[in-house]
């Protein structure tokens, strides 16, 4: 029997709960060697256009790279940024100290996942870069900049979710934007005109089963009435 090219995708027997607490940065998970299908990713996109956008504009943009050559191309930005990130003592994963031996732990791990996944990055099947059209430079109202991004970060991020529900990983990335232009110029973006946001690698998980991350206390960050 054929299957129905239209049938709606297997997803993941999650709850609501277990989706937003397991879906993780994936990095050393990724399968680089199976295929992602375009209609898994266009499924993940469909599903990202139904996040808040700004004046209800629906501004957001994807560029998905499939091509191998484009994907190293844009990894190879992506190491460049990479590498400035790891310079910056205080701010690379790396370098940042929690104050607990245990917690450093854990942040040493983290990190050597971040560098295994810039050495890799041009091995996912998918590189996913989203955008919205506009840029925020010089504009008076500070208002615009948080609208513009705020109209692409949470469509981003219902992106990733879909793409657990249906066994794929994905990394919240931005650090090809220490090397914007070059970045826009592998993608053939209009960088004056179209602002980049978060970029992600996509792939399927070895393995689905994944734990909520160690996370403050929710007393630690909540402020009642007033800071």
């Amino acid at each position: 029997m054929t299957a129905d090219p239209n049938a709606p995708t297997p997803t993941l027997p999650l709850s609501a709960e277990q989706l937003l607490t397991t879906t993780r940065a994936v990095r050393k998970r990724l399968d680089f060697d199976r295929p992602v299908p375009r209609a898994l990713l266009r499924e993940c996109v469909e599903a990202a256009l139904q996040a808040p956008s700004g004046s209800n504009r629906w501004a957001m943009q994807f560029v998905i790279v499939t091509d191998p050559e484009r994907r190293r191309a844009l990894a190879d930005v992506y190491r460049a940024g990479y590498a400035l990130y790891r310079e910056m003592d205080g701010v690379y994963i790396g370098s940042v100290d929690k104050g607990d031996e245990e917690l450093n732990r854990q942040q040493q791990r983290t990190a050597r996942s971040a560098d295994h996944l810039a050495e890799n990055m041009h091995r996912a099947p998918a590189l996913v870069v989203a955008c919205a059209p506009g840029r925020a430079e010089g504009d008076v109202a500070p208002i615009r900049k948080t609208t513009l991004l705020g109209s692409v970060l949470p469509g981003m991020w219902s992106f990733m979710l879909a793409a657990r529900l249906r066994g794929l990983g994905t990394a919240w990335t931005t650090v090809h934007l220490f090397k914007e232009q070059d970045a826009a110029d592998v993608l053939g973006i209009p960088n004056d005109a179209v602002t980049m946001g978060a970029l992600t690698p996509v792939a399927f998980t070895k393995g689905t089963d994944f734990r909520p991350a160690l996370r403050p206390d929710p007393d630690s960050v909540i402020h009642w009435d007033r800071w």
